[in-house]
């Protein structure tokens, strides 16, 4: 047998080795997946002593306003133990925040009118907006049934160097390539509309 013949025998369109060759590439696909999910479960615990020993300290105040600690949900409790980096909740009693250290570029720090709209929120007014300070963020407005109070929810993220972003799609692919270093803060204000 020569080795045109060999060749054609393993890689000819027969139904044979079509069934093969399908089979092989299932068998490595699955072999990546348990390879894949065996490392970040193996990873996971070491990734969370990181965190504790990495956490910062929140921010006693924001914008002269005193804040104070909220407990996150159940939900957020779970989200944050996979999220690369720190979650906070705050209040100044008006107002609240919520504060995200990202420590490496993530599709996990997506747009706040996701988790609203999830939520059964309504969004509207999406817009960007100047504040006081003359820093830009993304603003929309929520609300939920007729006569439920709406919220003003507006969120930008900032570099190390300073940079903002109010998309964070356009944050992502800016850090992933390298144009944006971390590590990142993300700041996501929801208050009441009087």
């Amino acid at each position: 047998m020569n080795l045109s013949n060999a060749f054609h025998r393993f890689f000819g369109n027969r139904f044979i080795n079509r069934i093969g060759h399908k089979t092989a590439f299932g068998i490595v696909m699955l072999a990546c997946i348990v390879w894949s999910s065996a490392s970040a479960f193996l990873a996971s615990p070491d990734a969370g002593r990181e965190r504790l020993t990495s956490f910062e300290e929140s921010p006693a105040q924001w914008d002269g306003s005193p804040l104070r600690p909220l407990a996150l949900s159940p939900v957020e409790q779970r989200f944050a133990r996979q999220f690369p980096g720190t979650i906070a909740r705050l209040t100044d009693g008006h107002q609240t925040l919520v504060l995200r250290r990202v420590d490496t570029p993530t599709r996990m720090l997506h747009p706040a009118a996701d988790c609203y709209r999830a939520l059964g929120y309504r969004i509207e007014q999406a817009r960007l907006v100047r504040d006081e300070q003359q820093r830009m963020w993304r603003c929309f407005v929520a609300g939920r049934g007729g006569n439920e109070a709406q919220l003003k929810v507006c969120e930008r993220i900032v570099d190390a160097k300073g940079d903002a972003f109010t998309d964070s799609s356009a944050w992502y692919w800016a850090a992933l390539v390298g144009h944006s270093s971390g590590p990142w803060q993300a700041v996501t204000v929801a208050q009441p509309l009087l």
